[in-house]
Order: structure tokens, then C-alpha cells, then sequence
């Protein structure tokens, strides 16, 4: 999809406020104590922030794989992000996907606490990104 400036301009900010609304749906699912329903939301929220990165910069993002893929490759590996965000995204995906297709795995308020905050710092240094 080839946008002009001006709408790419205005998906990456739908993107990144889509990733605001998810986190905040996560911080309201943990007071509820739904922590499966709390990782999936805050696997979303990550992710729209990773697309409006990727379509910031003129990536396609076409599946949740590929963004994984770019975001590794041009974000991770070239040092511009940490490599705990790349780390923090593939947890998220994995724990989510546990959480909600895998009936015997129950995900945990430790796991999913310990995460709250880094990916809050990843969302908020990536719309920052986006700004520029």
C-alpha cells in the first residue's frame, strides 16, 4: 500500500493511539485480574506501536510475523532500539498466544507485571520516534 505524507502522516498516528488505547485496556484488565485478557491487550498495544514505526518509516507491514521480522531487523540488530524491546515483543506475542490457544497454560500476574512497564517506556520512546 503506497500512501502519500500526509496519510501516512495520519496512520501512524492512528497506530500509535490504538497502542494507548490497548495499553490502557490492559491496566484495566489487571485491576479485574484477567491476565490472560490483560497479555493480549498489551501484546496489541505493542504492536501498533511497532506498525506506526515500520510505516513511519516507509515499511510494509502486511502480517504480526513480518513485523517481528522488520522491527528485528531494522530497529534491533542495527542498535537504534534496544535489544530488550525486541525481546519484550517476542515475549509478549508468545505469552499471549499461550494465553489464549493453549488450555492448560494459565498466564501469571508476575509475568505480565514485570512487562507493564518496559512496554509502556517502549510505546512512549517509539511515538516519540514517530514525532520526529
Amino acid at each position: 500500500m503506497s500512501l502519500s505524507d500526509e496519510e501516512r502522516t495520519i496512520v501512524v498516528g492512528l497506530e500509535i493511539e490504538k497502542a494507548y488505547v490497548a495499553y490502557d485496556e490492559t491496566t484495566w484488565l489487571i485491576e479485574k485480574k484477567s491476565w490472560s485478557g490483560a497479555a493480549g491487550r498489551l501484546y496489541y498495544a505493542l504492536f501498533h506501536a511497532v506498525s506506526a514505526l515500520l510505516i513511519h518509516d516507509h515499511h510494509q507491514v502486511s502480517s504480526h510475523k513480518g513485523s517481528h521480522i522488520l522491527f528485528g531487523n531494522y530497529y534491533i540488530k542495527t542498535g537504534i532500539l534496544p535489544t530488550e524491546y525486541g525481546a519484550l515483543y517476542s515475549q509478549m506475542e508468545s505469552i499471549r498466544e499461550e494465553g489464549e490457544y493453549n488450555c492448560t497454560y494459565k498466564v501469571t500476574e508476575e509475568e505480565l507485571l514485570k512487562r507493564l512497564a518496559p512496554a509502556k517506556e517502549m510505546i512512549d520512546r517509539i511515538a516519540e520516534m514517530v514525532k520526529e
